[in-house]
């Protein structure tokens, strides 16, 4: 690996950098810095001093990175939801098919200019590795998503790794911490360590936990009555989980997991207005807060903060509280059809906008009493950033305006880039929604990224799982053991719930627990008590076939996850093959 150039785009006019060298120019002067802090550890730095006022349009460092065909590189996708995992040098990232681009481009980075894409040409956000070894990774950091996303690029063809900074259009006046990477070169956990000291980032004080959350059985279909039955049901669950006869005969779980029981979308009249309360909560949400805490339980809300419904009286009587598009009309972010259609995103930097969330989550949290908040959609609020902002500027000052609000009560974040999260909540999704299918046929083919989908759900969980208690606790989404009204055989939902288990730190489930057989009881009871298992490494042995490597009191034990509609052979520890079924996992001692 060589630096190969540095390239700023000024005022349209191309500026060429180099490192530890006066890089003065007429408009600007740029301090360049590429530190060797040891043969492990690189850093580079470019921090702008602008002598008028300039509009950037592109920064990019590019270093010469010659890799074996058997190289992999690790797409981490824009946001929460998109799909992220190791992929070979030579693969691509499909892109959205154009058809599907006016209804979902806005949710990662199809609407992004400048992202190649074809055969060869890999991308990935905050961070990525690169691995043409087997004990060691080259590892790529930004340290400062604060003043905007950084993209690393990779092209096979050139063998050319560029690190761009996302700041096309940002209006320059004052000095500006532009661009700040890490490179490590060391062993892949190793690298993960490194990387979040180096930005002073603590493992999340908030504890694991399990949870029950309204959404994957009755979505915006919920009321009081409906909410009291499971929460009666996971209540009652709950207070089994220390019973001998819901534990393992090996090894009895050291101390009850903390408890959740969070109200998803559907108790607000309309996306926005999050006072206005349906009429289905008769005695409101403080009263359901309340009957939830007296169940032993914390209670949890659902919110988008940054959106608005068409129907919304927000969207009806603040029209200057919404993002405007290029020809000043409020911004379309996205088509739901339980929300009656197209939605809307909120100018986070409207004073108006700002008071509003204020009182609505001193509301939230003070007077009805909620502990969790599951603050979804929040993608949007950094699409249309004003001139002297950058995207990953807006996301990052709205995160902290939300942690402000919410103060030390938890934070869930949801449809967020994962960068501007590190540090900011306490759980975080870290793939897509699972769906009650094992894929979605029709988003997988228009190539969406960032669908409903549970194998696409998986992999992200598998690939993202290093960030587990390092930059947050990892919400895997949900896992279903219920029969009805979901179409994922016996099979696949024991995969769901191991792989949830041993690589999440949020346990959560939509169904009626109460309606468990004591089968269903006993794959629940076992599969947690692998909490607090201690994962080494998770490795793609063949397309979407994993093992799972863990310590379990003192005990190495492997787990394999086939994810393929056909079976696969492995070969547990070099011993005899033997098949994995269709969607199975096995977990085995080492």
């Amino acid at each position: 690996m060589q630096f190969r150039q540095a390239i700023l785009v000024a005022d349209r006019q191309t500026y060429q950098l180099v490192p530890g060298k006066p890089n003065s120019f007429e408009t600007f002067f740029a301090d360049f810095q590429c530190d060797v802090v040891s043969a492990q550890e690189t850093k580079y730095s470019i921090f702008l001093h602008p002598k008028q006022d300039i509009t950037l349009q592109r920064l990019e460092i590019q270093l010469d990175m010659p890799l074996s065909a058997a190289a992999h590189f690790f797409a981490n996708g824009y946001q929460s939801w998109s799909e992220s995992r190791w992929m070979p040098v030579d693969g691509h990232i499909p892109r959205l098919r154009r058809m599907a681009r006016r209804h979902m481009g806005y949710y990662g980075d199809e609407m992004i200019a400048g992202i190649p894409h074809g055969p060869g040409l890999l991308h990935s956000w905050t961070y990525t590795l690169l691995q043409d070894a087997p004990e060691t990774v080259i590892f790529l950091g930004s340290l400062n998503e604060s003043t905007g996303f950084t993209l690393f690029l990779y092209d096979r063809r050139n063998s050319i790794l560029t690190i761009r900074k996302d700041l096309e259009g940002l209006q320059l006046s004052h000095s500006f911490p532009a661009l700040d990477f890490v490179v490590l070169k060391m062993g892949e956990q190793d690298a993960y360590d490194a990387y979040f000291q180096l930005l002073d980032i603590k493992p999340p004080a908030a504890p694991p936990a399990i949870g029950w959350t309204s959404w994957y059985r009755h979505f915006t279909h919920i009321s009081e009555p409906v909410l009291m039955k499971n929460l009666d049901s996971f209540a009652a669950f709950y207070a089994t989980l220390g019973h001998s006869e819901y534990q393992t005969v090996a090894h009895v779980a050291a101390e009850k997991p903390a408890a959740f029981f969070q109200i998803d979308d559907g108790w607000q009249t309309e996306v926005g207005d999050w006072l206005s309360v349906k009429p289905a909560f008769p005695g409101g949400m403080g009263r359901m807060a309340a009957q939830i805490r007296e169940k032993g339980l914390m209670p949890g809300l659902w919110l988008a903060p940054f959106v608005a419904s068409r129907k919304s009286d927000l969207f009806q009587k603040h029209p200057d509280w919404l993002l405007k598009d290029h020809k000043n009309k409020p911004l379309k972010v996205g088509w739901n059809p339980l929300w009656g259609g197209w939605y809307y995103a909120l100018d986070f930097y409207h004073p108006g906008v700002q008071s509003y969330l204020a009182g609505v989550f001193h509301m939230v949290c003070e007077k009805w009493g909620y502990e969790l908040l599951k603050l979804d959609f929040l993608f949007a609020v950094c699409l249309a950033p004003p001139p002297g902002k950058t995207r990953g500027q807006v996301m990052y000052e709205a995160m902290e305006f939300l942690r402000h609000l919410v103060g030390n009560k938890r934070i869930l974040a949801c449809g967020a880039p994962l960068g501007s999260c590190f540090g900011l909540v306490d759980y975080c999704r870290i793939g897509g929604d699972i769906h009650l299918r094992w894929e979605h046929r029709l988003l997988a083919f228009l190539r969406h990224r960032e669908r409903v989908s549970t194998i696409a759900s998986l992999r992200s969980t598998l690939h993202r799982w290093s960030l587990n208690g390092r930059a947050f606790h990892n919400d895997p989404d949900v896992f279903i053991l219920r029969n009805d009204h979901q179409h994922l055989n016996a099979v696949q939902q024991q995969t769901v719930l191991v792989i949830n288990v041993l690589l999440g730190n949020l346990l959560f489930t939509s169904d009626d627990v109460g309606e468990y057989s004591s089968e269903q009881i006993a794959e629940f009871s076992e599969a947690l008590a692998l909490r607090g298992s201690h994962v080494q490494a998770v490795s793609e042995l063949e397309n979407d076939l994993y093992r799972i490597d863990f310590e379990y009191h003192g005990q190495a034990y492997a787990a394999y996850c086939n994810l393929n509609k056909k079976g696969r052979n492995i070969v547990p520890n070099g011993g005899q093959a033997m098949l994995l079924a269709a969607y199975e996992t096995i977990i085995l001692s080492q």
